[in-house]
């Protein structure tokens, strides 16, 4: 694919204007009370429909976190987003709290947020979860689109490279005081290289655990559709299918992308039937009048739909590294060079979370990681298995708030303590 594929998206984006522009203004007209044809079958249908036309056709910006208060032992208290450390490619996010001076310090959880086409706000409901228990940190990555040329391409071992910086800005003034990081996905494999890579050196700074979601450590077990594609096409397919330059007049003309637009037609083509129904049903509710249930079908959509560009050096070489060599579980894996070795872990404490039905990361790839971690005591690791919840669910959702979440503070707060744990119900087994 050339710069041509990106011009042909973006000419019929805007070939489009005008008709989203027209359905906008028949979806306002139609949903004005002061119109009598809005009390009509007919004119509800046809609100309904300019709407959901307006939606399928429209370019879904960045959303914001819009987390402006949290409940801290009992007070709400109000909450800031601080830029603490920037790189040409990501941004680390201090969801910083105006807690009192007299407020004891609680541990400091970095969320490592994917870069896999989505934006972290994905993890909205991740943060919230934590933010009443923890000081949280977050990698805000940016879109490749918009990162000019000159500032160098990313990949693979860049990515590690700014797992391992971002601890020891965290660490740096306070060594001693454990930090604990979540990797949600994707990032699985960077983090536990991160943290290989600095404890082999010997890193004070290095994670004081790590929580490992849904992620690809070794995808030769239980492979997913996902998994079986990317190694039956191998990244040569990949450059030459899904690689196309950044057009002008983005900041990043000329760079090599994986294109968000791709990556969506990707998520959306494994589950069609399911986005279809949940159009069907939206339409359905603007019809019946039920503005809640709405509502949250556009909350949803507002950030499925947001997506953004990959560096596509850090794109084929994940490809080729994680799903076609499965380098990490073979010992292969290697960064700058140098092998990843993971039997140099001993002090991080290791919990891997895996859902039921997980399309993505199939049950047993994250846990996969005990297996590999050989020198991170017993005592120091625990899996949990949800039950009933898809990719999405790990993270987000009822079940993760009220099930997951709740073991994840346990995990870090044993960890904290340095105390034994015994995990051993509801589905929940140790290493």
């Amino acid at each position: 694919m050339n710069l041509f594929s990106y011009h042909a998206y973006e000419m019929a984006h805007l070939a489009l204007a005008p008709a989203r522009a027209i359905s906008d203004a028949t979806r306002l007209a139609f949903r004005n009370p002061l119109n009598p044809m809005s009390h009509t079958a007919l004119g509800r249908n046809l609100a309904a429909s300019a709407e959901l036309f307006e939606r399928l056709t429209r370019r879904y910006g960045k959303p914001i976190f819009g987390l402006d208060r949290a409940r801290v032992d009992g007070v709400e208290v109000e909450v800031a987003e601080t830029i603490v450390w920037s790189r040409p490619f990501c941004n680390l996010v201090h969801f910083t709290r105006d807690l009192p001076a007299s407020a004891p310090p609680q541990p400091r959880l970095l969320i490592v947020a994917p870069m896999s086409g989505h934006y972290a706000t994905l993890l909205r409901g991740t943060v919230e979860a934590f933010l009443p228990h923890f000081e949280v940190f977050i990698t805000d990555w940016a879109d490749a689109r918009v990162v000019p040329l000159a500032l160098g391409r990313f990949d693979l071992d860049d990515y590690i490279d700014y797992l391992v910086e971002i601890c020891q800005f965290l660490g740096k003034d306070d060594p001693g005081r454990g930090l604990h990081t979540l990797g949600v996905c994707q990032p699985s494999v960077p983090l536990i290289a991160a943290s290989a890579i600095m404890e082999s050196a010997g890193d004070p700074t290095a994670p004081a655990s790590m929580i490992l979601m849904g992620g690809p450590i070794d995808t030769r077990r239980s492979p997913t559709a996902v998994n079986k594609l990317a190694e039956q096409r191998g990244p040569d397919w990949f450059r030459s299918h899904c690689v196309i330059q950044v057009p002008f007049p983005y900041p990043g003309v000329g760079r090599e992308v994986y294109p968000g637009f791709l990556q969506l037609s990707g998520f959306m083509a494994m589950n069609f039937d399911k986005h279809v129904n949940a159009h069907v049903e939206m339409f359905n509710h603007l019809v019946d009048g039920d503005g809640d249930s709405a509502e949250k079908h556009r909350d949803f959509y507002d950030e499925y739909m947001a997506v953004m560009d990959l560096d596509a050096a850090y794109y084929l070489q994940t490809v080729e590294t994680v799903f076609v060599r499965h380098a990490l579980p073979r010992g292969e894996m290697t960064h700058r060079g140098a092998p990843v070795d993971l039997s140099r872990i001993r002090r991080s404490a290791l919990m891997t979370v895996e859902g039921e039905n997980d399309d993505i990361s199939g049950v047993g790839q994250t846990q996969a990681a005990h297996d590999l971690c050989v020198n991170v005591p017993a005592s120091r690791k625990s899996h949990y298995l949800q039950s009933s919840v898809g990719h999405y669910g790990v993270f987000n959702g009822s079940r993760f708030r009220a099930e997951i979440a709740p073991r994840i503070r346990e995990f870090i707060h044993g960890v904290e303590a340095s105390a034994p744990r015994s995990l051993q119900k509801n589905g929940e087994t140790m290493a």
